[in-house]
């Protein structure tokens, strides 16, 4: 998460995905309505338990179980398996996944990794997968909210200088650095 405080640092006052909407996204205060009726059970599971977790707020031990690292990846191991989806750490064999690169092997291992510049439109509750080369460097985030070319995500340790839990919308096609998506369960 280096690189987000980097870039607010070099950008006081704004967020990673700040500038007008309609050109490269923003961040996003509260949480938005989401339209539960063409979901999955497992999709509003997800989501469900985003808005908790915005709504709380907890911090990085939560996620991380104590241990002092970027969290980002730990927050969507979290929130996949309090929402009934775990993911499976390929080296570890634990249900939390602490970082991004790992993360990308599971969803590839799984057969459930689609590459950024494959023209895969994501849906709710895939996860993100971001470069070091994206303004969030190595990050990952969660997909809520998918409306044409604009999607909408809640990630962990991506608001402000301590970190927290924060909702972006923002284009993937004007997005540097975005990798792929990690897709929730098989479809």
């Amino acid at each position: 998460m280096a690189g987000v405080r980097w870039w607010q640092h070099a950008h006081p006052g704004a967020t990673p995905f700040s500038g007008p909407r309609s050109l490269s996204g923003g961040l996003v205060h509260d949480f938005p309505a989401i339209d539960s009726t063409g979901l999955t059970a497992a999709q509003n599971r997800v989501v469900d338990v985003l808005r908790q977790q915005f709504d709380e707020q907890s911090g990085r031990d939560k996620y991380s179980e104590g241990i002092a690292e970027p969290w980002c990846a730990d927050f969507v191991s979290w929130v996949m398996r309090a929402a009934g989806q775990p993911l499976h750490n390929p080296n570890s064999g634990s249900w939390r996944i602490p970082g991004v690169y790992t993360l990308e092997e599971y969803y590839r291992g799984q057969h459930r990794f689609e590459e950024a510049n494959g023209g895969y439109l994501p849906h709710v509750g895939d996860v993100v997968l971001y470069s070091d080369s994206s303004v969030f460097h190595q990050h990952t985030n969660i997909v809520i909210a998918v409306d044409s070319d604009t999607i909408t995500t809640v990630g962990g340790n991506e608001a402000g200088e301590s970190g927290g839990v924060a909702i972006h919308e923002f284009r993937p096609s004007g997005t540097t650095g975005l990798v792929g998506f990690g897709r929730l369960g098989t479809r």
